[in-house]
């Protein structure tokens, strides 16, 4: 199990890294992660839905993505409540004020998921929230000690150097734990080191000597992670490919979800991907608007007012520029938001910007499915994950069609305005190009999958070269006599 001496420090591309590089060595090997609470999310084989990071992880592995690779996700919807899944499916609404209480039972739920990973691979590589140095968050845990002593699996301890502070936040770990969760670590990472590594030699050494670990590497930089699809965090500001000829802005919502949608767009020569902040304008300039998802579309409508972002995105569809919604974006575009059982918060009912004719009603049951199919003549793969029913007379003119030849999405009668619950719509290049051609782009030709699998064998020759991969998998072997 990897778990940081804080939030960010690169347990997620690390957990992705070390599953590929030991698939690469013939293991069948599965990620975990106990409890992950992100708006970015998968849709998984057996019909559930997983944290977005545990999704690539299982690519990482060559394999497909269950929903016991993420048993327990928490899904922020509001300022202090947050909708919970649990093995895959929807199981309520957490409130900030008894979420400590209500995790604690979660850990039979998380114990039974990792044990049938568990039982069927050879390696499981688990990754922790957050810091377990965050002792006032140890009772009830379930997602670091808590897990890791509960299921008798060691654990190694990963610090980020670039934001400096690496000694302290490592041996501050281990002065601040309890004994008995600081027994179950083995060792240290040192990740995201920029330069020459013997510089930090001393520092390696002090690490060592003062916790009382050994350490198993130092992690360089790795600027191909930035290949990989975004996770949690938006970086606003400009993604600009070379000879960039058109801009496409995305507002950054309060609640935007599955914002990896727009990943693949960065891929393309011609393309320059703004992700507008709170505080500034949608840029006059803008060619095509995309409206990413929303884990809270009636708040994300209300806050568009608020910054004025409504006003900007009709301007800019009245001077002949392009508009595409997905899944919440998708319902924000219509005439009207209903979401009557309150289940993103207070009962509302909100007009939409009014760019499609159509209408949403937010429902109970919420759709999870792996789709393929075609728009604009060229195929698409991706999966509909969503809570609401979508009807109206811009669905006569749906976006493109399933592989069962269902209609999908809405199109506005000018051609400008587009719809669609598709998530991973531009991830194959022909559906990109389908897109970008009017705009005079030739698309790159580079399918996002293909991408992302060649940034992953990178990552994972860089960690077989830095880091002690043999003694890593001796701990795991160590702590698993029973496997060969």
């Amino acid at each position: 199990m990897l778990q940081g001496t804080g939030s960010d420090v690169g347990k997620t591309v690390l957990v992705a890294g070390l599953c590929r590089a030991f698939a690469n060595r013939g293991l069948a090997v599965r990620p975990f992660k106990p409890q992950n609470m992100a708006t970015n999310a998968a849709v998984t084989v057996d019909g559930g839905e997983i944290g977005r990071a545990q999704a690539l992880q299982a690519i990482a592995a060559r394999t497909a993505p269950i929903a016991d690779m993420n048993p327990v996700l928490i899904k922020p919807h509001a300022d202090c409540s947050a909708q919970l899944v649990v093995n895959g499916q929807v199981r309520g609404t957490l409130e900030a004020r008894n979420f400590r209480e209500a995790r604690a039972p979660l850990l039979a739920d998380v114990l039974a998921a990792y044990r049938r990973l568990e039982a069927a691979c050879d390696l499981v590589i688990v990754e922790g929230a957050g810091s377990p140095a965050e002792i006032n968050l140890r009772e009830g845990d379930i997602a670091n000690m808590g897990f890791a002593r509960a299921a008798d699996v060691p654990v190694v301890l990963v610090g980020d150097i670039d934001r400096g502070g690496v000694i302290a936040a490592i041996v501050g770990t281990r002065a601040v734990l309890d004994p008995a969760d600081a027994a179950m670590i083995r060792g240290f990472i040192v990740n995201r080191f920029r330069g020459d590594p013997a510089v930090f030699e001393d520092g390696y050494q002090a690490i060592e000597r003062l916790a009382g670990w050994p350490g198993f590497g130092v992690v360089p930089w790795l600027p191909v992670t930035a290949r990989l699809p975004s996770e949690d965090a938006v970086v606003p500001g400009p993604s600009v490919g070379p000879g960039s000829r058109i801009v496409v802005a995305c507002p950054i919502t309060p609640h935007i979800a599955n914002f990896d949608d727009l990943d693949p767009l960065k891929l393309e020569p011609g393309v320059e991907l703004r992700m507008i902040p709170p505080g500034r304008p949608i840029p006059a300039e803008t060619t095509l608007v995309v409206l990413p998802g929303s884990k809270a579309t009636v708040a994300d409508l209300h806050a568009l007012r608020r910054e004025g972002w409504d006003a900007d995105i009709r301007v800019h569809h009245r001077r002949g520029g392009w508009v595409i919604g997905l899944c919440g974006g998708f319902q924000m575009l219509g005439r009207r938001v209903s979401d009557p059982l309150g289940l993103e918060g207070p009962p509302d009912d909100i007009e939409g910007l009014g760019l499609l004719d159509v209408e949403t009603v937010l429902g109970p049951v919420k759709t999870l499915r792996r789709v393929a199919g075609t728009a604009r003549g060229a195929p698409f793969e991706g999966y509909e994950m969503h809570m609401g029913e979508t009807s109206g007379a811009d669905m006569r003119r749906p976006v493109g069609h399933l592989a069962d030849g269902q209609p999908e999405g809405a199109t506005s009668a000018d051609g400008r305005v587009a719809g669609t619950y598709i998530h991973g719509l531009f991830g194959l290049a022909a559906q990109r190009a389908a897109w970008l051609t009017p705009f005079g782009v030739r698309g790159g030709g580079i399918d996002h999958g293909a991408s992302v699998e060649a940034a992953l064998d990178e990552i994972a020759i860089a960690l077989e070269k830095h880091l002690a991969v043999d003694a890593l998998l001796e701990v795991a072997i160590t702590a698993r006599p029973h496997r060969p």
